[in-house]
């Protein structure tokens, strides 16, 4: 199944299992495969993408490092258990030799009817962006995707503070508006 020039099955197949190899965890290998799918899903809006595996191996290495800069402020779990005597909870073995399972494709591989729910819910967000006028989508993109400020994005766009906070305001209230009316 394709979506926007990208393969589904691959990205859900080979990519979510690359990511998940350098994440170590399948919430957030799926969380940094979403973001990524949404990033070009913006971008091949703008301009079609001419080779979408390859630019989209490069947003996930973008969003990876975003959410490793992201992860850096949460203390992590630890793995020896309280007394400190070296022997890890039998709960944390069991997780982790899960997760490592995980590795093999049948269960990274979603079924027909949830590759179908995705290109469903990945056409109803870009009918979302859609509806959105060209500068509130472009500051929503500069906003919640890039990650800039708003005053980064008013130097950017040469536009005013005042501009750029009516503008996320729009579209944000469009967004939530338009997803309400889906659901």
């Amino acid at each position: 199944m394709n979506w926007c020039n990208v393969d589904l099955a691959w990205a859900y197949g080979d990519l979510l299992r690359s990511i998940y190899r350098q994440t170590r965890s399948l919430d957030r290998a799926y969380d940094v495969l979403h973001d990524s799918l949404l990033r070009f899903a913006l971008v091949n809006h703008r301009d079609p993408v001419l080779q979408p595996r390859a630019y989209l191996r490069t947003v996930v290495g973008s969003v990876l490092a975003r959410h490793g800069q992201d992860m850096a402020r949460w203390m992590p779990f630890p793995d020896d258990d309280e007394n400190g005597d070296g022997d890890s909870h039998p709960d944390l073995v069991a997780t982790r030799k899960a997760l490592d399972a995980i590795v093999d494709p049948e269960h990274f591989a979603p079924s027909p009817e949830h590759m179908v729910y995705l290109g469903e819910r990945l056409r109803a967000l870009q009918r979302l962006l859609d509806c959105l006028p060209p500068r509130c989508r472009d500051v929503f993109w500069l906003y919640r995707i890039e990650g800039l400020s708003q005053p980064e994005i008013a130097i950017r766009l040469g536009i005013s503070r005042k501009t750029v906070e009516y503008h996320l305001k729009r579209a944000l209230v469009d967004l939530a508006s338009a997803a309400r009316d889906l659901t």
